[in-house]
């Protein structure tokens, strides 16, 4: 699901995922879900656990098991390339070099037995060919960039010497040694308290800043979208249903689960009043509905919702998939 073109439009899509669909024994994870990300964009990836978030980004870097899930149909480019089919070693190529991914627990991303200078070291020999000295010192550059002491000291430390913070700012010193097109951000500050998390999505925002980086960020937390993208996607139960710009989407959301999950932010309510609650759980794969999986869950639906998948609404630069829009 791609946004409607506009003669404004001059960047590059870097990275486009094109009708993707996954599935597994238990069914589809993911379905029709498309994407276009521009140089230098930040797009945001919402939705409740379930809703197949880091699933699609897992899909994008080649990084889901073959034995386990299945990529039925869609394609995924990066500059015009298709990444779908490509052997192991093809994608090697590609990680971290040119699609880079800060995952959401650092502590069981890095490895515990090496230091934090030979893993970030590891991305620049394997990418960038540097060895000796000169990996060395690159190692120091990076370290003293995401804001880590740059001394002998700090490269031979292992994560579990590190909190949690920390561990986070190697993952992106790891992440962006390569200078990507393409940073890949799943929820990069779960377990951090709010101080710390500022800190890293402001880092995030300044390495893209200064590399020109496109990043795609997937969180549930709407507040961070809010503040850090410029454009949206809301995914439920597999499916993008609506995708726009941050501010539009918003201020006048179109499905009726993008305006119940903006209704949940706290912000959204005066103070002391209690949350609204979504009734009512995200379908399982192979447990959806023939027409929309949030039918069941929605105050605003009507009998075709059931029935029918929901058509596809375009307003100005928006697009969304409902029966009966919000606005």
């Amino acid at each position: 699901m791609s946004l409607p073109a506009t003669a404004a439009t001059t960047k590059q899509v870097v990275l486009a995922v094109d009708g993707l669909r996954l599935e597994a024994r238990i069914g589809a994870l993911v379905e029709d879900v498309s994407l276009a990300l521009e140089e230098g964009e930040m797009m945001g990836l919402v939705g409740e656990s379930g809703s197949g978030k880091t699933i699609t980004a897992l899909s994008i870097l080649g990084l889901l098991p073959a034995a386990a899930v299945r990529h039925a149909a869609g394609d995924i480019r990066f500059r015009g390339r298709s990444l779908s089919g490509l052997s192991e070693t093809e994608f090697n190529a590609i990680r971290g070099r040119d699609i880079a991914m800060i995952f959401q627990e650092p502590m069981t991303s890095l490895n515990p037995i090496m230091t934090i200078g030979a893993q970030i070291g590891e991305v620049l020999e394997i990418h960038r060919g540097l060895t000796g000295t000169a990996r060395r010192d690159d190692v120091l550059r990076l370290l003293d960039l995401v804001g880590l002491p740059a001394s002998p000291d700090q490269l031979d430390r292992y994560p579990f010497q590190l909190s949690g913070g920390q561990r986070q700012r190697v993952m992106i010193a790891m992440a962006i040694a390569c200078e990507p097109a393409v940073l890949i951000a799943d929820e990069p500050t779960t377990a951090l308290d709010v101080t710390i998390q500022a800190q890293i999505l402001e880092l995030i925002a300044r390495m893209r800043e200064r590399f020109g980086m496109a990043c795609l960020l997937v969180t549930h937390d709407l507040g961070v979208v809010a503040e850090t993208c410029d454009t949206v996607a809301v995914m439920y139960a597999g499916r993008v249903v609506e995708q726009g710009p941050v501010a539009a989407v918003f201020r006048t959301p179109l499905h009726r689960y993008t305006e119940a999950l903006l209704r949940s932010i706290p912000a959204a309510n005066p103070p002391g009043v209690s949350l609204p609650a979504i009734p009512g759980t995200v379908p399982a794969p192979g447990a959806r509905p023939p027409g929309c999986a949030f039918a069941d869950r929605c105050g605003a639906v009507i009998a075709r919702c059931r029935a029918d998948l929901p058509p596809r609404i375009t307003r100005d630069d928006r697009v969304a998939y409902c029966w009966n829009p919000a606005a």
